[in-house]
């Protein structure tokens, strides 16, 4: 199924980079096909980037890196709340998925998995399906915080849009350091998801909930 030109997409990431490293390649896809997508990141994670590093430089990575990927600077909404305490803010998040559901109106929600074991994580799956239960809504594998992931649903992805996903987290310089991120990891995990359905490359999103119309 593919998705109609002008379908609004929109990408709930915990962390700032978090929406690239999970569905980056269907971004790219549905950005190349005409949907409009959003991103809305809710923390950039300032107290613990690298000392060596501003405290700020996710908040510019992130805008080079969606630019990449083809979202407008209009679509990308950036939020403070504090890295790994967003339990203690759950109402405020949760508010700021509605107001973002009434502004945007998304046709299809893409967020982390409800089984994701990271706390700010956590929060932002299960709010954003409080925030969101009348929409579609995939949940993106993340594999170094999923203790289980139901792999019900692929995108197919072409070369360019592999790279359009490495390229767009190679502008995260401050994360480069972490074991997944890098163009073999990357490029690996396509490469296995695309062998699940006869493929060469594809993403793998949960099924939280699909409304046909």
């Amino acid at each position: 199924m593919n998705f109609p030109k002008n379908t609004k997409v929109l990408v709930l990431a915990p962390h700032t980079d978090d929406g690239e490293f999970g569905c980056g390649g269907t971004i790219a896809k549905l950005v190349s096909e005409g949907c409009r997508v959003y991103m809305a990141a809710f923390s950039a994670c300032e107290q613990s980037v690298l000392k060596k590093y501003p405290a700020d430089v996710l908040i510019s990575e992130i805008k080079k890196a969606t630019s990449v990927l083809g979202i407008a600077p209009e679509d990308l909404f950036l939020y403070d709340f504090q890295v790994r305490i967003f339990t203690d803010k759950r109402q405020e998040i949760l508010q700021k998925l509605i107001d973002l559901r009434e502004s945007i109106k998304p046709d299809i929600v893409f967020m982390p998995s409800l089984n994701d074991i990271h706390q700010d994580h956590y929060v932002i799956a299960n709010e954003g399906l409080r925030a969101f239960k009348f929409s579609s809504i995939l949940a993106y594998e993340m594999p170094w915080n999923n203790i289980t992931f139901n792999t019900s649903s692929f995108v197919i992805l072409e070369e360019a849009h592999i790279n359009k996903k490495i390229d767009a987290l190679k502008e995260y310089m401050s994360q480069s350091h972490r074991p997944y991120c890098n163009e073999e990891f990357i490029r690996s995990l396509a490469r296995t998801r695309g062998v699940q359905i006869n493929s060469k490359y594809a993403e793998t999103f949960d099924i939280v909930r699909w409304i046909i119309k």
